[in-house]
């Protein structure tokens, strides 16, 4: 009698679960598939079109979704199929446009103080970002690039139908040298002791220290590995955080390389939070392809990016007295936000001077007061754009920038546009916002229709 190895045996009989897990049966004919229900059909009829890219609206129209795409945009009647559940909508002569884009948020952050968030469980934490997620969705806002939190979790939950939620582009955490804008360790916890576990917002994913070129380009994988669409670096200093002047520059030459050559052979790119000049320009000149705030900039590096054909995505960040600052009055987060804020004219001024490529996002963070502002905040836009401009920043021009993650697009198609093969992002104004963008800032009263990927998540017009 042969007498085999018992690791033979136990791969053999891992062998056999496995195939019995494939097929659901050792043998015998494979299930027939379930048959498809047709794909859900929606004709809009009697709506005027913002498509995203023009300066007015169009001549009454009708729509028709099937599935999850647009299928067919015309000026006449569009017969549709004889079914049961196919859905007519009396438009009203309302406005339908592209679901909005926000390019800059932090989901995972956005409606939670920033002690709670650094000193919760990450299971409240993502709790909390999945009902501030629902409300984005809810505001207009379709996709939203995620630029530092530990959302894929929650991009998943949202992709797979268990919970309502914009599209999330996650970038994972943030990458921060020691004593940068994502390093929020207690003042006790440095030096660090390189033999030292990872700090708790490191291990749940939120932000993670990396100090030199080899350790970048370690975190910078994981992130790539773990679903990053891409990659966020802290360039220079910021207002949440607490050891580093506003004016600092962070990371080499050498780091920003590592991180860009990384998220390169991934066929993606890399984002920085920068404000100065000084820190703008290490990271451009290795390789970054889009910058984040810039209120401090100057009309040099403004012009140098601008030549470089990189992204600016900047915020309308300006002291609003109907949202509670997250910072006391008098802290040092407080007067480095109000030094911020005081560049923010000079920074649109100049983006629209050299014709930059600008993105629109919100930065939202530490309150639900603030990020209720969401819409709000394309009205401020109107003191540097035209609202046909803004209308066009917040939808093709915003998806135009996701698009830079190339293959790493977790939702292929078209976003941003209403054109027949589109994906179904729609909204249905009860107005005309073209005229008058405020629409967009009361969503509750002034939005009849959200749908996303052919799905409805609001309608009042049944």
């Amino acid at each position: 009698m042969k007498h085999h190895s018992p690791l033979l045996l136990s791969a053999a009989a891992l062998g056999l679960v496995a195939a019995v897990s494939l097929t659901g049966q050792e043998s015998g004919p494979a299930p027939s598939a379930p048959v498809k229900a047709p794909p859900q059909v929606t004709l809009f009829q009697n709506v005027r079109i913002f498509d995203g890219k023009s300066d007015q609206l169009t001549a009454p129209s009708n729509v028709i979704v099937r599935g999850n795409l647009i299928e067919k945009i015309s000026t006449g009647p569009i017969p549709t199929d004889r079914r049961a559940d196919t859905m007519i909508i009396d438009g009203g002569g309302r406005t339908l446009m592209p679901g909005l884009i926000d390019a800059h948020v932090h989901t995972m952050m956005e409606s939670i103080p920033l002690v709670t968030g650094l000193t919760s469980d990450i299971g409240y934490v993502t709790l909390v970002a999945a009902r501030a997620a629902e409300k984005q969705l809810l505001r207009g806002f379709t996709t939203v690039r995620d630029l530092g939190g530990a959302s894929m979790s929650l991009k998943t939950a949202i992709d797979q139908g268990l919970h309502h939620g914009p599209r999330i582009y996650p970038s994972g955490a943030t990458l921060s040298q020691t004593g940068g804008h994502g390093d929020f360790r207690l003042p006790n916890e440095v030096p660090a002791d390189t033999n030292a576990p990872l700090t708790y917002m490191e291990k749940t994913g939120m932000t993670i220290i990396a100090d030199g070129a080899d350790e970048v380009l370690r975190r910078t994988r994981e992130q790539l590995r773990n679903g990053a669409t891409q990659i966020k670096v802290m360039a220079g200093g910021g207002v949440s955080s607490s050891y580093d002047p506003i004016d600092v520059s962070q990371y080499t030459s050498a780091e920003f390389a590592a991180a860009v050559s990384a998220a390169e052979n991934w066929g993606t790119y890399v984002t920085v939070h920068a404000y100065t000049p000084k820190a703008i320009r290490t990271a451009v000149e290795a390789g970054v392809k889009c910058l984040e705030h810039g209120q401090l900039i100057d009309d040099d590096t403004a012009k140098f990016i601008a030549e470089k054909g990189v992204w600016w995505s900047l915020q309308p960040f300006m002291e609003d007295p109907d949202a509670p600052s997250a910072f006391a009055e008098g802290s040092p987060n407080r007067i480095k936000q109000l030094q911020m804020f005081a560049g923010t004219d000079a920074a649109y001024q100049l983006a629209r001077k050299y014709k930059i490529k600008t993105a629109f996002g919100t930065d939202m963070l530490f309150s639900p007061a603030n990020a209720g502002t969401q819409g709000k905040q394309l009205t401020r836009l109107t003191k540097w754009y035209s609202n046909a401009e803004i209308l066009k920043m917040a939808t093709s021009q915003n998806a135009e920038l996701l698009a830079l993650c190339g293959l790493r697009n977790p939702y292929p198609g078209k976003l941003g546009l209403i054109e027949e093969g589109a994906l179904a992002d729609i909204l249905l104004v009860d107005g005309d916002p073209v005229a008058d963008i405020n629409l967009l800032a009361d969503p509750e009263q002034k939005l009849a229709v959200i749908m996303k990927d052919g799905k409805f998540y609001k309608n009042t017009l049944r």
